[in-house]
């Protein structure tokens, strides 16, 4: 009888781990998608070169190699080093030995 209590304070700590890392893991992708939404409502000639790929060292090139106005190309300069430093920040996270576990249950994958 004596051990009943902290099985379940295991299971319940355990359980709260998983759903706290879930939980950021899923904010991180839903970041990503958001911050892809505002760089391609940013410009629609620049939404076609979004669709296409989400590597933001893809998209730095491809922005260098349009001609659009200065203040939107230092928006899409700036969104695009937001969409990096999330992406560094997530694949270091779900590499990390208690979170890929979770991640492996999740299924989620790097990005």
């Amino acid at each position: 009888m004596g051990f009943i209590p902290l099985f379940i304070m295991l299971g319940g700590g355990g359980l709260l781990f998983f759903l706290t890392v879930k939980n950021a893991l899923q904010r991180k992708l839903n970041l990503q998608k958001e911050l892809l939404f505002k760089l391609n409502s940013l410009n629609p000639a620049l939404g076609i070169l979004v669709e296409d790929s989400s590597d933001p060292d893809l998209l730095i090139a491809a922005l260098k190699g349009k001609q659009l106005e200065k203040g939107i190309t230092e928006k899409a300069l700036k969104i695009i080093r937001e969409l990096k430093v999330n992406r560094i920040q997530y694949n270091a996270l779900i590499k990390k030995a208690p979170y890929n576990w979770v991640g492996k249950i999740a299924s989620f994958q790097a990005i």
